[in-house]
């Protein structure tokens, strides 16, 4: 079996983390999201791996390169063109446009392949996905999952007969219109006579496009309902959850990475605690090169990116704090995502530097002058 990873698409919804990084490239507990991916592949012996890539293509091609380091062989295929004067513009084709783009290109779809979208962290059981599949006889396979009634017009929903056969695909309906509450979770199976059905030099999309083609036409087409983590990154409320969930430690085999200095404590290398009233409920990590000053109040689920430095008095609340965040004296940060120049909260609302007062604002940009306080070691309680 062959796969194939979605990584062309901008990632709206995830701003302000996309204005800088691709979906895939989004970390979690220090690494990018598809990375946990590549090595669930490699774990059930997929080792030829293609990535359709457009926005911020570079990023992701530069951290993965041709897969050496997980054991596989990864293959790029940009969308967009090349200007006279050397500028790369991106230009996606829709998630299937990308796969007969690759296809008309190098012949990769040969033999079955398992696709999937670069933003969600799984652990699915590819071996039996991939029996249940031959045993129906299907030519297309989506393995989906259950969400609340309130929660499907964020998704494409699956209706299917008792035997698993997809009758009808909808995308993101309504509440009201939706027809099931199975949602497809953005792993499909293919085999290769699917790639027929995708129409040439245009752009197409597996959900809304091919899907509904292949009901039409009466194909082989089936749901899979299996047990299996399935941690979505859709949106910034979603990725705030998904973090909570795996700091504490809920989803098996991710580790929080650092040295566990006391329960529900991790640390990295070079970081300097100053314990007079510093209080810290976990967990919590706190990444290499930190400094957290007197008087900090720190609860987890609480991530602390490197080369931050937590002032005297402030306070941060099941908060993720990405590289390089100065906290200033007694501010207090409650279920907040901040990234560079934004912050986001819990629910999504993002707001920028020049959206807080002087006082407020947690400043991300002010490198140098938290650099200079490095270089401490970590000091004991008292």
């Amino acid at each position: 079996m062959k796969a194939m990873i979605l990584a062309a698409g901008k990632g709206t919804r995830v701003r302000p983390l996309t204005y800088d990084l691709p979906k895939p490239m989004i970390p979690l507990l220090g690494k990018p999201v598809m990375a946990y991916l590549v090595e669930h592949l490699a774990k059930y012996g997929v080792t030829d791996i293609m990535v359709n890539v457009s926005y911020l293509h570079e990023k992701i091609e530069e951290y993965f390169g041709e897969g050496d380091q997980f054991g596989v062989q990864i293959g790029y295929s940009f969308e967009g063109y090349t200007k006279d004067d050397g500028e790369v513009v991106p230009m996606p084709i829709g998630s299937a446009g990308g796969m007969k783009k690759i296809q008309e290109f190098g012949g990769f779809f040969d033999q079955t392949t398992i696709v999937l979208c670069g933003d969600a962290l799984i652990d699915l059981d590819l071996k039996s996905a991939l029996f249940e599949h031959r045993r129906k006889g299907a030519m297309a396979s989506v393995v989906t999952r259950e969400v609340p009634w309130d929660k499907v017009s964020s998704y494409g929903v699956v209706v299917a007969d008792a035997a698993g056969r997809i009758t009808e695909f909808q995308e993101k309906p309504s509440q009201e219109e939706a027809r099931s509450n199975f949602i497809s979770t953005g792993i499909y199976i293919f085999e290769p006579e699917v790639l027929d059905l995708i129409p040439s030099g245009v752009s197409f999309d597996i959900g809304s496009e091919l899907f509904p083609l292949l009901v039409e036409r009466g194909l082989p087409f089936y749901a899979q309902r299996r047990p299996f983590n399935w941690l979505d990154i859709g949106t910034m409320s979603d990725y705030w959850e998904v973090l909570q969930t795996v700091l504490t430690g809920e989803v098996a085999h991710l580790d929080v990475p650092g040295t566990q200095i006391e329960d529900g404590l991790w640390v990295g290398l070079n970081t300097h605690i100053d314990w007079n009233g510093t209080t810290i409920e976990g967990p919590v990590y706190i990444g290499s090169g930190s400094r957290i000053e007197a008087g900090v109040h720190i609860v987890g689920p609480t991530w602390i990116g490197h080369g931050s430095h937590i002032c005297a008095g402030a306070e941060l609340v099941r908060s993720v704090l990405f590289e390089y965040t100065r906290v200033l004296a007694d501010v207090s940060l409650y279920e907040t995502i901040v990234f560079k120049d934004y912050s986001v909260d819990r629910q999504g609302e993002m707001r920028h530097v020049s959206e807080y007062s002087s006082e407020e604002w947690v400043n991300a940009r002010d490198r140098r002058s938290h650099r200079r306080t490095q270089g401490e070691p970590i000091t004991s309680k008292p």
